[in-house]
């Protein structure tokens, strides 16, 4: 594990709450509705107490169920496989739409504002909402879609894509969201993996001012995908396009003239609402399963407790619905009843100030950013900021890879003016949001989080599964949650696997994290071979996968390796096949057939030949060795490596 002495803990707080914070906060309001004066008095108990605390949650969320459940959690099968609201009937689309929409009081707030990169401007009321999410259920249904079928969302972030999410989940089908970046063979894969039935996607979107397709990837990924037996295309930028007929269907001429009356779709609690594939360091994608009852209530949870978000609060999450933070911002905005901002463009497009200039035209109160873009936002000088006026702001938030303290205070200072919390989030795909977070009543310190979420019976261990403090050690949570993911699609052992085979009744992470003297976490990267470029998280084994498939490749190593922007990019070792001459044009080939399968973002900085690849007896890459062994630094014990002569060539390599 990392060492201590390689690691800054502690330091001043810079941002104490003030009382206005405090007693606004909803973390507050729980607290006081049950009598509790501290929130380490709150993490104790909701965390030796799980089936207290998820029912009063629920409650305090307002999760109304057609069916009551009978029993809160059943732990028969084993704390990995809990089985929630025992018996309770409720289709979560309901709470998130139809429950304000019927009331007098919220039918005319707004749910949705949508700016395009081009300048289109669009709000939809929860009333407006409810009718447009009917009208694509009626839709859905006289394509013969229903309940448990797989309907995936490969589209930009517009009102369309959160209509359509919605809608899939009224119906009671699964949703399937795809990252609209990707290649053709990452969307085929993934549509396989569930044996789709449909597809929501565009003609195309705007980046940059330039037209990028979606349609095309759709129709060259179906080709291996038969399960598919109907696409909805929305019009978003104009492109000429092909259209299947019997397959293909114009969203404009299919769903606005529906019926605008649907009824939710009579769900179980535990029926399953959603697959979000997410990388692991071996194998294809995992697809995290997730039910109406688990990743929309802890979504709301966080977002409740952690960035303090209240009916009529805006809040811009800079996401795609194919990373969990899309559907996370549509469950949690709803489930509020705040209003969901989505902007489909460049955050630095036509200028870089695009993203202040949105805060302050829609008057964001939270906005949730990456430590990539931050950097990147850095370099573009600071009166990008100055000539905007950001007062709506209460909280920034952040997920998806660790702070660096200058980018973190850079946010927190010149953007924050030292007065608004910068809200760090950590979890993942699997959690259904965060296992640690700031929130609006405990003091943070630059890069730290203020703890774990309530209910996250977290921990911090040394190689013997032992506690340990001011000291890095594996992240490691010790109850279930109500979040946490039902398995993995149609692959229990290795759900289990991957989470439970190291410590007994210990869910593992794969996170280092720490915890000062005062109390306060950090989060210090993967521990295992997981890629994060810009915070979008890859299997290096998905992109292996590509390159030894290409005739010219007989082996191949993927690693993550630092960039001052993007937090990590790509690099790739390959070994040549019998025969192949190793050339530039060769190497060019190699990386435009990873962005081209896998997304432009995931684009490998190099690719390298090398004659061979550090492995252990058993034949298993050492990729840690490789990624140490590119940036120079100490290769640590490689004791188990049967050829550590490779590592010297990766070195002469580089």
């Amino acid at each position: 594990m990392t060492d201590q002495a390689n690691f800054n803990f502690g330091g001043d707080f810079v941002w104490h709450p003030s009382e206005e914070y405090i007693n606004r906060s909803h973390l507050s309001a729980f607290m006081n509705q049950h009598h509790i004066d501290s929130f380490a008095e709150l993490m104790e108990r909701s965390t030796s107490d799980t089936a207290w605390f998820t029912d009063a949650l629920l409650n305090y969320l307002d999760i109304r169920f057609n069916v009551p459940y009978s029993q809160v959690v059943d732990l028969s099968a084993g704390i990995q496989m809990p089985r929630w609201c025992v018996d309770g009937r409720m289709n979560i689309a309901y709470n998130c739409v139809d429950k304000w929409a019927q009331n007098p009081d919220t039918r005319d707030n707004i749910a949705l504002i949508y700016e395009g990169e081009e300048g289109i401007v669009e709000e939809l009321s929860y009333a407006r909402l409810h009718c447009r999410v009917n009208q694509c259920v009626n839709a859905l249904a006289a394509l013969g879609i229903g309940k448990g079928d797989a309907v995936a969302l490969f589209m930009p972030m517009n009102m369309e894509i959160v209509i359509a999410f919605l809608a899939i989940v009224k119906i009671g089908a699964v949703v399937l969201p795809l990252f609209s970046g990707f290649g053709v063979q990452a969307v085929a894969q993934r549509l396989r993996d569930v044996s789709a039935r449909c597809i929501f996607t565009a003609d195309g979107v705007y980046r940059r001012g330039k037209k990028s397709p979606l349609k095309e990837v759709v129709d060259k990924a179906l080709a291996e995908v038969p399960s598919v037996r109907h696409v909805i295309v929305h019009k978003r930028v104009d492109l000429d396009i092909q259209m299947q007929e019997g397959r293909d269907h114009w969203w404009h001429l299919l769903i606005p003239n529906q019926s605008d009356v649907a009824q939710c779709a009579d769900t179980a609690a535990e029926d399953v609402l959603m697959v979000i594939h997410t990388s692991g360091t071996s194998g294809k994608p995992k697809g995290a399963v997730h039910t109406h009852c688990g990743f929309p209530v802890k979504a709301a949870q966080d977002m409740a407790f952690g960035t303090d978000i209240h009916v009529g609060d805006r809040i811009y999450w800079m996401s795609d619905m194919g990373w969990m933070m899309g559907p996370w911002l549509v469950f949690g905005s709803t489930l509020l009843g705040g209003t969901c901002f989505l902007y489909d463009g460049a955050p630095d497009f036509p200028g870089p100030d695009r993203l202040w200039a949105l805060v302050e035209k829609y008057r964001i109160s939270m906005l949730g950013i990456s430590p990539t873009l931050v950097r990147a936002l850095i370099a573009e000088g600071d009166e990008h900021v100055k000539k905007h006026d950001l007062s709506s702001l209460r909280f920034f938030a952040s997920t998806g890879e660790p702070w660096k303290p200058a980018p973190w205070l850079w946010l927190f200072n010149t953007v924050g003016e030292g007065k608004r919390p910068i809200i760090n989030y950590s979890g993942g795909t699997e959690i259904s949001g965060g296992i640690v977070m700031g929130n609006p009543i405990l003091p943070l310190k630059p890069t730290a989080f203020a703890g774990p979420c309530p209910g996250m019976a977290a921990d911090v261990v040394d190689e013997a599964g032992h506690s340990v403090r001011n000291a890095v050690g594996e992240l490691v949570i010790r109850a279930p949650w109500i979040g946490m993911t039902r398995g993995f699609w149609q692959d229990k052992e290795r759900y289990l696997e991957a989470y439970w085979n190291r410590f007994e009744n210990v869910w593992v992470h794969g996170d280092f994290a720490a915890v000062d003297n005062d109390g306060l976490w950090y989060i210090l990267g993967r521990s295992d071979d997981t890629i994060k470029v810009a915070g979008k998280r890859v299997g290096p084994a998905e992109v292996e996968a590509l390159l030894v498939n290409h005739p010219a490749v007989a082996e191949c190593a993927a690693v993550g390796v630092p960039h001052k922007i993007k937090g990590s990019e790509i690099v790739c070792f390959c070994i040549p096949a019998p025969g192949v001459t190793v050339s530039d044009a060769l190497k060019a080939e190699l990386k435009k057939l990873v962005a081209d399968e896998m997304g432009k973002p995931l684009k490998p900085k190099d690719v390298m030949f090398v004659s061979d690849l550090p492995k252990t007896r058993n034949g298993k890459i050492m990729r840690r060795i490789i990624r140490l062994a590119f940036l120079d630094e100490p290769l640590g014990d490689t004791s188990s490596l049967v050829n550590p002569e490779a590592t010297a060539e990766i070195k002469r390599a580089v």
